[in-house]
């Protein structure tokens, strides 16, 4: 399999720039997810990696391998469409053998190999059944077996269970995850769900207007964001934003929310003017004796747990609290946050100040 090295990747179509400066790293074996919302330049990224985009200015690294401006087929790469991109006057055999014959293989190896693909997807029963009147799961797993029989260096796949309904696209979801973990394939997989990411990828990148916002492990990303974007996108419910002017310098382990004095990490960096405490719903406690104070404006329930949205003076903020918790809508209480887990933002540029708590993600610039 391949190592992914992108420097400094641009894509500009006229006056629009569509990816701008683009750099990160894809390890090998590494299940990679580029995530955000529709336009944020994910797919004009992948689709550059596969070589059917060619890059403005930038390198592009496949094994080593400088390819930036190599076609497609020069690559070693296999592409798997949302749409499936199937022949459909061909059997599943024959749209899975495709690539094998279309390269000279013999006969018999090529049906060993399109046999021992079946097998890994479970599909051996459906080897000589016309796709068309396949499932979109079944067609989703050959779209699959013809980028695994070719036994490519890298797996770039653009939103390949955005055409599946909800229930089947978790399953396949937990498939495709459980395939990589057993091929150890370096994979890319492009997708604007959030949930999706953080399941599936091993790492991911988010970006947006074609920057990339934050790249790392999921778990580091929801924890400690890199920006107020990262923030709002990343977790259901996002992060609250609590909205104040004031300022923080280096070793402040505190600020003042209306009055209110708040514990947060010891800071690394200061800021003035417009701050942002960001708190994830889970580390919002509900406390009667705190001087913070919120009126709960509704509820949601959830089974186990329960959303109360409360209005407070810096903004409507959310919690996820015990469904055994009550609450009751217009009643005031007391509000508290784990100061471990908060971030404080630059109001202005959006991006998350620098404290003893996320500075082994953030720190590194």
């Amino acid at each position: 399999m391949a190592q992914i090295v992108i420097k400094n990747i641009r894509k500009e179509f006229g006056a629009f720039t569509a990816v701008q400066g683009s750099t990160f790293t894809i390890e090998d074996g590494e299940f990679f997810m580029l995530l955000g919302p529709s336009g944020c330049g994910k797919t004009t990224t992948l689709r550059m990696i596969a070589g059917l985009e060619l890059p403005t200015s930038g390198e592009i690294y496949i094994d080593g391998v400088e390819v930036s401006q190599r076609p497609a087929s020069q690559r070693d790469i296999a592409f798997v469409f949302q749409m499936f991109a199937l022949y459909p006057h061909m059997n599943v055999r024959k749209n899975i053998s495709y690539p094998l014959v279309s390269q000279g293989m013999p006969r018999a190896e090529v049906r060993k190999k399109v046999e021992e693909v079946a097998a890994i997807l479970g599909i051996q029963a459906l080897l000589d059944r016309p796709v068309g009147g396949l499932s979109g799961g079944d067609r989703q797993r050959v779209a699959l077996g013809r980028a695994i029989v070719r036994n490519p260096a890298c797996f770039l796949m653009d939103e390949p269970l955005g055409a599946l309904d909800a229930e089947f696209r978790e399953h396949m979801a937990e498939e495709l995850r459980a395939l990589h973990d057993r091929m150890r394939a370096t994979t890319v997989y492009v997708t604007h769900d959030q949930l999706e990411a953080m399941q599936m990828g091993d790492k991911l990148v988010v970006m947006n207007h074609g920057v990339v916002e934050q790249f790392g492990k999921p778990q580091d990303i929801y924890d400690w964001p890199a920006t107020t974007f990262v923030a709002n996108f990343i977790g259901s419910p996002p992060m609250n934003f609590l909205a104040f002017e004031g300022m923080v310098g280096s070793g402040s382990r505190q600020v003042s929310l209306s009055g209110v004095t708040v514990d947060v990490p010891e800071m690394l960096a200061g800021a003035s003017g417009p701050l942002i405490l960001g708190v994830r719903p889970e580390n919002v406690h509900l406390d009667d004796a705190a001087p913070y104070r919120g009126r709960v404006i509704a509820t949601e329930y959830l089974g186990t747990t329960q959303i109360v949205t409360f209005d407070t003076a810096n903004g409507q903020l959310k919690a996820r609290v015990g469904s055994d918790k009550h609450v009751s809508v217009g009643t005031a209480t007391g509000l508290t946050f784990d100061p471990r887990s908060i971030t404080l933002f630059d109001g202005t540029t959006g991006r998350a100040l620098l404290s003893h708590a996320n500075r082994k993600v953030l720190g590194h610039g």
